[in-house]
């Protein structure tokens, strides 16, 4: 069954998690006991209240007494052809970094605009980060449409306006949805307010709408999670190494390379679950075996010969800075990429980017919480990896604070 991972941005208010519940709701993905729940604490709320379907999502008690989403919640589904994860992302611009991680690892971005603002700085914000990660697929829902009297010239308004945006940031895959997310109408069911609108809903969209498999397509990238060597009397010469195949696919036979050591080497063995079989494909969790035993240890990259990705110790990114304390100078680091950890350093901030336009701006030397950055950063040892836009399992990093252990930024390679 197909995986959808999918992520939800916009204002403040905007109705991403009513949204989102709607979407639960009607589509009948919600057990009775959380239905029970919901009906109580929205009843807590007022004698006659309906359901608050934003309550599904909007887990911390602080996002249900403020009514906001603060963190990144994530809920999973399953319809009879797909399964999905559901990334419910904050509208507060001071949650830039929350909504960055939960997009980071999706295939598509539904981004909500009110129909009575139109395009507002944080659809921007939103919009060009999707162009950062390299969303492949973005859904703008035009909600609260019955606050407009469903009227086709305003939504028409807002698709134009959103299409000239989309085109300065190479936005290339978009496409427009009315909704009402609170009274539900063309979220699972159609609705005739929307006669004029021949598109699916949006459960209709998300059970059709391609998902990309650059992953099974792309280059093949294997990094070692674990090296298995039990050393008992019946396993005393096995030496196995476990991980998740991040693209292409690896069979046995295959002449491959480890790196960053540059060792040269076959592929003996291929298990999953246990059972040896002939070759493996993008997202499947194995143990490879080689013929030579060498020094591999966690991190290190696995990838056919004639598919060597780059291999240095400096690269250049685009990062978010993700710490309440700024960027500092010489500041220690330690660089992850899946597996792989080595120490970092910042040597220079080439640029910043302006949020709302997409512009880049002269920087100060400086990043602070929510800042995006282009920079140059040298590791300690040679890091494996693509550029993002090529594969984004081996493109993308996060930087951690040697002293403090804290995820100061996440940055994607250019």
């Amino acid at each position: 069954m197909e995986l959808l991972r999918f992520f939800t941005a916009g204002n403040v208010d905007d109705g991403k998690s009513t949204l989102i519940g709607r979407l639960l709701f009607d589509s009948n993905a919600i057990s009775t006991d959380i239905i029970d729940t919901l009906t109580r604490q929205s009843k807590a709320k007022a004698a006659d209240a309906e359901i608050d379907l934003a309550l599904l999502t909007d887990g911390l008690r602080a996002e249900r007494e403020q009514g906001i989403t603060i963190d990144v919640a994530y809920k999973y589904f399953v319809s009879e052809k797909r399964k999905y994860i559901i990334a419910d992302t904050p509208g507060h611009a001071q949650y830039t970094r929350n909504m960055f991680t939960g997009a980071s690892n999706t295939d598509l971005a539904i981004i909500l605009i009110d129909a009575r603002n139109g395009i507002t700085d944080q659809t921007k914000r939103h919009s060009i980060i999707s162009a950062i990660l390299g969303i492949p697929e973005l859904l703008i829902c035009v909600n609260k449409m019955d606050l407009v009297e469903y009227s086709e010239e305003r939504f028409r308004s807002i698709e134009t306006d959103y299409h000239e945006f989309a085109k300065k940031i190479g936005l290339k895959h978009v496409t427009f949805l009315p909704v009402s997310a609170l009274t539900g109408e063309n979220v699972v069911n159609k609705s005739t307010n929307f006669a004029w609108f021949e598109g699916p809903t949006l459960y209709d969209f998300l059970e059709n709408v391609e998902i990309p498999s650059e992953n099974i397509a792309a280059e093949s990238r294997f990094q070692v999670q674990y090296v298995i060597r039990p050393q008992t009397t019946e396993l005393h010469d096995y030496r196995g190494y476990a991980g998740t195949l991040l693209s292409g696919k690896l069979a046995k036979g295959d002449e491959v390379r480890v790196l960053p050591q540059e060792f040269t080497t076959t592929i003996e063995k291929i298990e999953k679950f246990q059972i040896e079989v002939d070759e493996a494909r993008a997202g499947e969790p194995i143990v490879i075996h080689l013929k030579d035993d060498l020094d591999v240890s966690r991190g290190s990259t696995i990838v056919r010969t004639q598919e060597l990705p780059n291999t240095e110790n400096e690269i250049k990114a685009t990062i978010c800075w993700m710490d309440n304390k700024g960027f500092q100078k010489g500041q220690k680091l330690l660089l992850q990429q899946s597996s792989f950890r080595t120490k970092a350093s910042i040597k220079t901030i080439e640029a910043k980017i302006d949020i709302h336009s997409f512009d880049e701006i002269e920087s100060d030397g400086e990043l602070f919480l929510n800042d995006f950055g282009k920079v140059q950063i040298k590791t300690a040892e040679p890091l494996s990896f693509d550029v993002y836009t090529k594969n984004r399992r081996t493109g993308a990093f996060i930087l951690i604070n040697e002293n403090t252990n804290n995820t100061v930024a996440a940055g994607v390679i250019e």
